[in-house]
């Protein structure tokens, strides 16, 4: 190590470096309402998916799934979207147990139509004897235009595509 006061040591640039690394990855994703969502593209159609939180809901991420194809993945209080060709969709994301029924939505979308699906999600009581656990249950709702948008504004936005 240099005795000269005008050379800083080593360390001291790797912890410079490593305190900016780490305050660069805590930054958080601007709210959805402040992002600039471009209209959807001619002959396609658009799916919404958002999520809010609540003090019980469950901090998993599972995949959403358009007809059972993987189209992301379903954040914490996120909002996402993507344009999909005109046609019929199941919307699920990926959950334990047997399906309830209606637990996944159905939307029929034509050219230039948005739809707005919502993840819900329950804890369920597994185990027996001396171990009782619970795990997450996902379920997809269609919701209105407007509630959707309100509930979405404030959440962070995901992308779209």
């Amino acid at each position: 190590m240099s005795m000269n006061p005008g050379v800083r040591p080593r360390w001291l640039h790797r912890c410079a470096a490593s305190l900016l690394l780490l305050l660069t990855s805590c930054s958080q994703l601007p709210p959805t309402s402040s992002t600039v969502i471009p209209p959807v593209p001619a002959g396609s159609a658009r799916i919404w998916i958002y999520r809010n939180d609540g003090p019980y809901d469950s901090q998993d991420r599972p995949y959403l799934r358009l007809n059972g194809q993987v189209a992301g993945i379903v954040e914490p209080n996120g909002a996402f979207y993507r344009d999909v060709p005109p046609g019929h969709y199941a919307v699920s994301v990926d959950s334990y147990g047997v399906p309830y029924p209606n637990q996944f939505a159905q939307v029929d979308l034509g050219a230039g139509q948005q739809a707005f699906i919502k993840i819900l999600s329950m804890r369920e009581r597994v185990g027996g004897g001396d171990y009782i656990g619970s795990r997450a249950l996902f379920f997809t709702q269609l919701f209105p235009a407007d509630a959707a948008g309100a509930a979405i504004a404030g959440t962070p936005f995901y992308g779209g595509g």
